[in-house]
């Protein structure tokens, strides 16, 4: 199954942005207003509000105040859920972000009805400096048991075959860029570049520099028979790239995405969408800015076999 009908969300509780993770993505901008937290709950509990209208199943854990985790909210890089009952616990590049990995997070889940098998807890290679930060790194064809990867400090190539091994997935490994003043630099997670939906796949083509990369790319996806989306490099910059494609418990699908996104899509790409799935865009502004993630970073899917 290539879409989830429920997802875990973590609200923020001290958001905000974070020097650690600034490094390497390049979305990050500081703001320095005094009420960030209270804008950033805002717009997630709007969010939530907009997917449960729709009939998703929404997951709420909140954050804590120590230790202290300013991007807490986007915990679908330190966890997956799969439809074997198995958890993935992931290896992040900030340490600050190592402690969102919560046990009590997993619980919640449990309550809820799911069932956890085995938890798989790769997290120690990021004592070595490498790193797979989950479905930020990776987007996954779960349909087709594929797995996309663009290398960067976020996806360690090695770690990400070795985890495409264990969990029987086929690795599409490229390099991605974007322009950051007059350099062209890594894109730090594959998910900003990259969603691939049941039946499409929104993609930013020109991002892949490399020739031979680029057109194996678009050869695996058309042998999936998805139809390809493309996306510009500025609208990668307006988070067109990081979408979710979701469900209700009726098996209606939905485009998740923000309205930043939204915003910055033509007409026709909107018509394409739509004529698969309903767009659901929430204002995630300040998220976006300080957080440099946006709306698919904020949901974890939940693939577990309930009870």
């Amino acid at each position: 199954m290539q879409t989830a009908n429920t997802v875990l969300m973590v609200e923020p509780i001290a958001f905000g942005y974070n020097s650690q993770t600034a490094q390497n993505n390049y979305f990050q901008v500081e703001q320095k207003e005094a009420d960030i937290q209270e804008k950033a709950l805002q717009e997630f509990n709007n969010f939530v509000a907009k997917l449960r209208d729709k009939g998703i199943q929404v997951i709420t854990v909140k954050d804590t105040l120590e230790p202290h985790s300013p991007d807490s909210i986007f915990p679908n890089n330190w966890v997956s859920f799969h439809e074997d009952g198995r958890v993935a616990l992931y290896p992040m590049f900030a340490p600050n972000r190592r402690v969102e990995r919560r046990a009590d997070i997993l619980d919640t889940v449990r309550n809820e009805g799911f069932v956890i098998k085995e938890v798989d807890d790769l997290s120690s290679p990021e004592n070595e400096d490498k790193f797979l930060e989950g479905t930020g790194s990776m987007i996954f064809d779960h349909d087709y048991k594929i797995a996309y990867g663009s290398v960067s400090l976020r996806l360690d190539e090695e770690l990400f075959r070795d985890f495409c091994k264990q969990f029987d997935y086929t690795p599409v490994v490229f390099h991605s860029y974007q322009n950051v003043g007059n350099q062209r630099l890594p894109i730090y997670h594959t998910n900003v570049m990259m969603c691939v939906a049941e039946q499409f796949v929104v993609i930013c083509l020109d991002c892949i520099d490399d020739e031979l990369e680029r057109e194996k790319v678009q050869e695996v996806i058309k042998s999936t028979e998805k139809e390809i989306i493309e996306i510009t490099e500025e609208q990668l910059h307006q988070f067109a790239g990081n979408m979710l494609q979701v469900q209700n418990g009726e098996g209606t699908q939905f485009l998740v995405m923000s309205e930043t996104a939204y915003k910055s899509l033509t007409p026709e790409q909107i018509q394409r969408i739509e004529n698969y799935c309903e767009i659901i865009y929430a204002d995630l502004n300040t998220i976006e800015v300080n957080g440099g993630g946006s709306a698919r970073c904020m949901l974890a899917e939940v693939f577990l076999p309930k009870n």
